[in-house]
């Protein structure tokens, strides 16, 4: 019998009889505005803040809200499993934790708690190549469970041939490309208080480790970390990169490639004819062109345009599981959680982040149930309507 994520309201009910209430708000959408009362404006500041005006995170919240779930009626869903495949591996659901970086400025256990609490619940956790903790030790944090690698492509092709070894030794078995940070977005709330942590050397760790990184040094990290912060800002981006460079990567990594960051159809058409496994439809969660299509608005064109030829995942604006939800009627396979799981993290470690993740897909199952389906692979388009429409 497949596992009823659903489950988890009855065990907080019964632990309720003892007088225990938990710890975090079952409502992701309340983590924020709790993590901005707890912890210190610049680390708040630094994972909530969006691009400009913050338009385009306000617009992918707006996108999915205006999307509504038409649920259908006497259909037999006792029995539910919302397990998919994706990439081929097996996942007990649609969703991965998606690579959110400098995880240390949100809890000192940064990433390994993160990591833990994935593979506590199964799900796949994707490491950003800017975390405040070497891969490696991610890793090992992880035992065998399913973790993927997320790369920003910078201008040192022997640093990113590095980390894609690095990586694949370490077991990641996905790697996954985020093509929409060539350049760091102009972004207020930091800019206002000056907070860039890469300056202060977190969210490093991968780069200071690597040793095709420190060839390029005059001295070890160590004896001068302010060369080795300017070397690492020379390189971490590259807005030269084009479609035919694609053809480096896939020669130095011989498992799944997905891009992140495709919000247009013919650049969805592009990945497939270059051989790519997936794309995950995506804005940066709003954190990098204001004014941007929202993402859900942009995920229908991009599903039908290549859901037949790759993977099509989605993130931006993802915070209950009714978004989840609606993101599979969009179009969908599988989805990346950011923002929620991270003040789960700076809230209460690596109990806060598995809080988040049982939280949303219990609402998932839910959802599912009550809007007739059993299983993920039923939902489809039919099952929202647009209200702008």
């Amino acid at each position: 019998m497949a596992k009823h994520w659903a489950d988890f309201q009855y065990e907080i009910y019964l632990n309720g009889m003892t007088g225990a209430v938990p710890r975090l708000p079952t409502d992701p959408t309340r983590l924020e505005e709790l993590a901005a009362h707890r912890l210190g404006p610049g680390p708040v500041g630094y994972v909530a803040g969006s691009a400009g005006d913050g338009s385009t995170a306000t617009a992918n919240r707006a996108a999915l809200a205006r999307r509504r779930i038409v649920p259908r009626m006497l259909r037999d869903v006792h029995e539910r499993d919302l397990s998919v495949e994706v990439l081929g591996r097996a996942l007990p659901a649609p969703l991965a934790l998606a690579p959110v970086g400098v995880l240390s400025i949100m809890h000192p256990d940064a990433e390994p708690a993160a990591a833990r609490a994935a593979a506590a619940q199964g799900v796949p956790y994707i490491l950003s190549s800017a975390s405040s903790t070497p891969l490696e030790q991610v890793a090992e944090a992880m035992g065998d469970a399913e973790r993927w690698f997320q790369l920003y492509w910078g201008a040192d092709r022997e640093v990113t041939r590095s980390f894609l070894g690095r990586a694949r030794a370490a077991g990641y078995s996905v790697l996954v490309v985020t093509l929409d940070t060539p350049l760091l977005a102009w972004r207020p709330r930091d800019l206002d208080q000056a907070y860039l942590p890469f300056l202060h050397g977190v969210g490093t760790a991968n780069y200071f480790t690597d040793p095709a990184f420190a060839a390029g040094l005059a001295k070890p990290v160590h004896e001068d970390p302010t060369a080795a912060v300017r070397h690492f800002l020379g390189l971490f981006g590259d807005a030269s990169h084009t479609w035919p460079d694609l053809a480096f990567l896939r020669e130095h990594w011989d498992g799944p490639i997905v891009l992140k960051g495709v919000l247009h159809p013919d650049d969805a058409r592009q990945a497939a004819d270059a051989g790519m496994d997936g794309v995950v439809v995506s804005n940066h969660g709003g954190r990098q062109v204001a004014g941007s299509v929202a993402a859900a608005d942009a995920l229908p064109g991009v599903a039908e345009a290549v859901g037949d030829r790759l993977t099509v995942m989605f993130d931006s604006g993802v915070r209950t599981g009714d978004d989840v939800f609606k993101a599979l009627a969009l179009g969908a396979r599988a989805v990346l959680l950011g923002r929620p799981y991270v003040y789960g993290l700076g809230l209460d470690g690596q109990p806060g982040v598995e809080h988040v993740i049982r939280c949303v897909l219990a609402e998932l199952d839910l959802t599912l149930a009550l809007s007739g389906h059993s299983t993920p692979a039923t939902v489809t388009s039919d099952d929202v309507v647009d209200t702008n429409a």
